[in-house]
């Protein structure tokens, strides 16, 4: 069975769904409170900032227009609670499409690893970095002397090998972008489908409320004086059996909302996907346009400063390795004999360490005592508590005879 007005649907088949969008109420500013102080040179003191909390939602029919309030008030009217099978299966159409569309955004997730395109990041770095016009300077001072080796040489070799691996690392990431740039329109997608089940599941709610208080307030009603005035027992059992049916359905809906906060959640989560899809597609963008071309026309630069610096390279490590050894030298002989002089004087047995043993064995003290007289308190309360629990079971036990 179905309605349909203006292409909006409510179903009781759980093979069919339909849903629309509800605009979302836009922000409010309040004014600031004045303020008042005597003394007019001192600075305001700033207020107290008060995190204002979040006004409740009222799930009604002001979140439908009116063709979907009217495919409601139709929908509900063909609602009958008394049929198990329907209300087993009310609203799970729209239940199972939150389940798949909740599983498809999973996937989206475990089969893209962004962790690749962090990765390749990460390469690029490395090869820009290893990459220095310095390097001969890790082999140590010798190295500065060796013969029948052309440091120049060296460092144009350096730039065609870091060259070629940099290229590898920009197909790799160019790759990546497409299959990102793919995800963020995907994402797009599941967002409009996520809101139509939102609606529609919104929808579902509105119809089942409707129909259970109308029940409530009639049918239900009507049972329950049918069963006071005629005091049957089959008027008693219709009544209480419509009462457990109306139950079940309110669990039903109670479920279909717990479905729907799920889909309002998704929401988010989809926009803070694709955001971070965006994020990285404009990171790739900016390593391709600006760092890489950067670095090559830098390194040109390096190769013509190349020439000046072999001239003073050797003398410049010679100078600051004498520094740095007499530096170290002083510092290790004044650490070693200030450390030497502070554990000459050391206790055995810090003081500070014989006060907190005190203070834990006077806590520990205190607490037992405080843990003895709360027993005891304990105690006392529960012996009275037993009499009284025995006086309420002698008092039953007579009111059933």
């Amino acid at each position: 069975m179905s309605n349909q007005d203006n292409g909006v649907q409510l179903t009781l088949n759980p093979t069919e769904a339909a849903a629309a969008q509800a605009p979302a109420p836009g922000p409010t500013l309040e004014p600031a409170a004045p303020t008042l102080t005597l003394n007019p040179s001192a600075a305001p003191a700033a207020p107290e900032q008060k995190k204002p909390e979040a006004p409740p939602v009222d799930m009604d029919e002001r979140l439908l227009s009116e063709a979907e309030k009217k495919a409601v008030a139709d929908f509900a009217e063909k609602i009958d609670i008394t049929d198990s099978s329907q209300v087993m299966q009310y609203g799970s159409a729209a239940q199972k499409n939150i389940a798949n569309f909740s599983e498809s955004a999973l996937n989206s997730v475990r089969t893209k690893d962004l962790g690749e395109v962090g990765d390749a990041l990460a390469s690029l770095v490395v090869q820009l970095k290893n990459f220095s016009p310095e390097e001969e300077k890790k082999k140590g001072i010798f190295g500065l002397f060796q013969k029948g080796k052309s440091q120049l040489e060296d460092f144009k070799a350096q730039y065609a090998k870091a060259e070629v691996n940099v290229d590898k690392i920009v197909s790799v990431l160019e790759n990546h972008q497409v299959t990102l740039l793919k995800d963020v329109a995907m994402l797009d997608q599941m967002y409009e489908l996520n809101t139509q089940y939102y609606k529609e599941l919104t929808m579902y709610i509105l119809a089942g409320k409707k129909k259970l208080a109308a029940v409530r307030s009639g049918e239900l009603e009507d049972l329950r004086k049918k069963a006071q005035q005629s005091g049957a027992q089959e008027d008693a059992q219709a009544y209480n059996d419509l009462v457990n049916l109306c139950d079940r359905f309110d669990k039903k809906l109670h479920d279909l909302e717990l479905t729907r906060m799920i889909s309002i959640q998704m929401g988010p989560q989809t926009r803070m996907l694709q955001n971070n899809d965006t994020l990285m597609v404009e990171k790739i963008q900016s390593s391709l346009v600006n760092t890489i071309p950067l670095w090559k026309s830098q390194m040109v630069l390096s190769l013509g400063l190349e020439h000046s610096r072999q001239a003073t390279a050797a003398q410049n490590a010679v100078t600051n390795m004498t520094n740095e050894l007499l530096k170290k030298n002083a510092d290790m002989l004044k650490v070693g004999t200030i450390e030497t002089a502070r554990e000459a004087e050391r206790s055995v047995v810090d003081i500070q360490t014989l006060q907190h043993t005190n203070e834990q064995l006077i806590s520990t003290l205190d607490e037992v005592m405080k843990i003895q007289k709360e027993g005891a308190q304990k105690r006392r309360e529960a012996e009275v508590e037993l009499t009284k629990i025995e006086g309420e079971l002698k008092q039953k036990l007579l009111e059933l005879r």
